[in-house]
């Protein structure tokens, strides 16, 4: 292992050997990709990108036995690992109270904002609320750095007001994208490149140093990882990542989203993996249904009821999060809790009292169940969140409630909910997915839909059980059976309603055929397809 540590002051325009920028790149932004940070992740690309492809195939290898009828278990071959006893490395000072925390896109406002939220921590998404555009990915890494150093500021074109940091803010993290998207603005020896490794190394490269000479640290948030395999992959590139800038190890701490069913099955050894560098878990809830649905796709039996009804409560749901629980607070890791989707309703003081109850409600069972914090999605529901937390919690967290209690089986991670299909849930399917699909295309990550905040997990759930009902013939409560005439018909009439929602002016401006295209594509496939944001990525 190399300790060579890359200079901070040189800048070229030209790029190092082996590396192509096909994007465009502004004045402005030429900075951000300076000659040094494009070697130091072209290093890290080509240091990693096998070992990426070969955990990508192995995905693909595992899927297939699902296919077949396997199903996961707790591994036997680390069975030892999850009996001894053991502890993560202990957190820095801004990360042991992580009472509440808001998310949102690299948006430069959206970034203000988040920090002045009152919140005691932001992740700031690269994933699945920001729309991969070459734009915003590199404009956000421009924010961040600007965040960082405190130089952040916005001010709004149409009224002019201004938009700065408050004295306290919230401390940052960073959500790069997961290990199966490329970034094809960006080529290393004529292949594309890891749209995870891009994200990190560009953030790391220059804010590492200049976040721990402020007194945090490099924090990260890591996305969609499906076995402890993946997370062994992000700790050599953290490891790797510190030792080209002469950073001690152990600075850079993240955070792993547990939001796939077979995630779940190694939550220690995830732990166990990045255990120099792990700061928790966190219940990843929709990205998890998504992966319920799609891991077991082949099979009937598997078939979920409307999105709506499969709530936390949901034995399966519940069984997830307990577990989660547990496994953190025996390793000294927190566990966070997720993200509820509702938002204020500004109008309507029912409609806003009934979404605000369901929130409270929420961050009253994950604070009662001994989680350590959780996610809230707008600020207008941060003091909310942190009262039901306050209400539980009597130090920083609650990495003492060891939950012995607590015995979770397969099959109990297996039990599929039962429920009603009904035409209403498919309907929402439809409509939320291509409005959701037709604003990521025009580079919108993350959208208020029927007040709900909607990103690409959610809208993964909406097209996944649209194809899970019409492939298995999905009977709803009215008798019907899902087909491909009945989608069809649905999916005319659903377009016509957004058409007289947004105007006839918006809706041929907008990318509406396109996103209904893609949605109608992907639900009849013969095979479900792994991400809706692969498939709509070529449309950018």
């Amino acid at each position: 292992m190399t300790n060579t540590a890359f200079p901070l002051t040189r800048e070229e325009s030209a790029t190092p050997d082996g590396v192509e920028i096909l994007g465009s790149v502004p004045s402005e932004q030429v900075a951000i990709l300076s000659y040094e940070a494009l070697e130091f992740f072209a290093h890290l690309e080509r240091r990693f990108r096998k070992t990426r492809k070969a955990l990508l195939h192995r995905r693909t290898k595992i899927q297939v036995a699902l296919d077949t009828g396997a199903r996961p278990d707790f591994l036997p071959e680390t069975f030892a690992l999850r009996k001894a006893d053991w502890k993560i490395e202990p957190v820095p000072a801004d990360l042991r109270n992580r009472r509440v925390e808001i998310t949102g896109p690299v948006d430069r406002k959206m970034i203000i904002n988040a920090l002045n939220s009152g919140a005691d921590l932001f992740m700031a998404d690269f994933e699945d609320s920001t729309s991969p555009t070459w734009s915003n990915l590199i404009q956000g890494q421009i924010n961040l750095r600007d965040a960082v150093r405190r130089e952040i500021e916005y001010v709004q074109p149409e009224t002019g007001k201004v938009y700065r940091l408050k004295p306290h803010t919230a401390t940052l993290l960073v959500r790069p994208r997961g290990w199966h998207l490329d970034e094809k603005h960006v080529r290393v020896d004529g292949e594309p490149v890891s749209g995870a490794i891009f994200d990190f190394a560009i953030f790391f490269f220059h804010n590492a140093r200049e976040l721990t000479r402020r007194g945090t640290g490099p924090y990260f948030y890591l996305a969609k990882l499906e076995n402890h395999l993946e997370a062994r992959l992000w700790n050599e590139v953290f490891c790797e990542a510190q030792d080209l800038l002469g950073i001690q190890r152990g600075t850079i701490k993240a955070t792993v989203l547990i939001e796939t069913i077979l995630a779940v099955f190694e939550m220690d050894e995830i732990l166990w993996e990045l255990r120099e560098h792990a700061a928790g878990l966190n219940c990843g809830r929709w990205d998890y249904i998504f992966s319920f649905i799609k891991k077991f796709r082949k099979h009937p039996n598997f078939v979920l009821p409307d999105r709506g009804s499969v709530t936390m409560e949901k034995h399966f749901l519940r069984s997830y999060s307990q577990l989660l629980i547990k496994t953190c607070h025996r390793r000294g890791a927190h566990a966070m809790g997720g993200m509820a989707a509702q938002i204020p309703i500004k109008d309507d003081p029912e409609r806003n009292a009934a979404a605000i109850d369901k929130v409270r409600a929420d961050k009253r069972r994950e604070a009662f169940d001994g989680h350590d914090g959780t996610w809230v999605a707008h600020p207008g529901l941060v003091e909310l969140a942190r009262a039901e937390f306050d209400a539980v919690l009597e130090g920083e967290n609650q990495l003492d409630n060891l939950r012995d209690d607590v015995w979770v089986t397969a099959s109990d991670l297996l039990e599929v909910p039962q429920g009603a299909v009904t035409e209403k849930g498919l309907r929402q399917n439809v409509n939320v997915g291509i409005l959701y699909l037709e604003a990521w295309l025009r580079g919108n990550g993350c959208v208020p839909l029927y007040d709900l905040m909607e990103d690409a997990a959610t809208a993964e759930i909406s097209r996944t059980q649209v194809w899970q009902w019409v492939h298995h013939g999905a009977v709803l409560d009215d008798g019907r059976t899902v087909n491909l005439a009945l989608l069809s018909r649905v999916m005319q009439e659903e377009m016509e309603k957004i058409r007289q929602t947004v105007g006839d002016v918006r809706f041929e401006t907008g990318r509406y055929d396109v996103a209904a295209e893609i949605f109608a594509r992907l639900a009849i496939s013969p095979d479900l397809e792994d991400f809706l944001t692969l498939n709509a990525y070529p449309h950018l």
